[in-house]
């Protein structure tokens, strides 16, 4: 495996879809941590940040023939890839909420708490990511891009296919509800740097 660590992620990729099981783990293990965290921030969810990554390389699997050069890097399709099946699992979850809440009623059983804070050891860093997993996508995704997968707005811009100047102005109104949700005073990006990478990758 050593050898195929000079390769570039396309070249991986395509030893990958020929059934080289070396160049695979390699190009995991170069971008599963960026998945990851994607997912993590997105969802709030070390379970589903675990899932999300797992289905993501078992699609890139099947689906990276169509992978298109002319489109961007491996790295870009494999955040498309993690971005519609966070929305997907994020429908599924509101689905299956709305129906144990409703079972839960008619029980007269109490709805479990939705935040996760009692799995984090910081309470305040546990409320800034809930409040970001409850931002309007096109916000959320600014704010975990720029703000904890600390991506340059050009980065984040091409992941996201817009312009440099929607995701500045995305960011600035995510960070703006983010305040207004968690009663921050003064810019919300500081309090964000204590939720980031090394929170919640061991």
């Amino acid at each position: 495996m050593e050898e195929l660590k000079t390769n570039s992620d396309r070249e991986l990729l395509r030893l990958a879809l020929a059934g080289d099981e070396n160049a695979f783990r390699t190009l995991y293990d170069r971008l599963k941590g960026s998945v990851f965290r994607y997912a993590f921030y997105m969802t709030n969810s070390r379970a589903a940040a675990d899932e999300a990554t797992q289905e993501v390389f078992l699609t890139l699997l099947r689906k990276g023939h169509r992978y298109d050069v002319e489109q961007g890097d491996v790295d870009a399709f494999t955040f498309g890839l993690a971005r519609n099946i966070v929305r997907r699992m994020e429908r599924r979850e509101r689905i299956n909420r709305v129906m144990f809440l409703g079972e839960a009623e008619q029980q007269n059983v109490p709805a479990p708490e939705v935040l996760t804070a009692n799995l984090l050891r910081d309470e305040r860093v546990a409320m800034l990511r809930a409040a970001i997993a409850r931002l309007p996508e096109h916000y959320r995704q600014a704010v975990v891009l720029c703000d904890l997968c600390e991506l340059s707005y050009a980065d984040a811009a091409a992941k996201l296919e817009c312009s440099v100047g929607t995701v500045r102005s995305r960011l600035n109104r995510g960070r703006a509800l983010l305040a207004q949700k968690l009663k921050l005073t003064g810019d919300p990006s500081s309090e964000m740097r204590r939720a980031g990478a090394q929170g919640c990758l061991t």
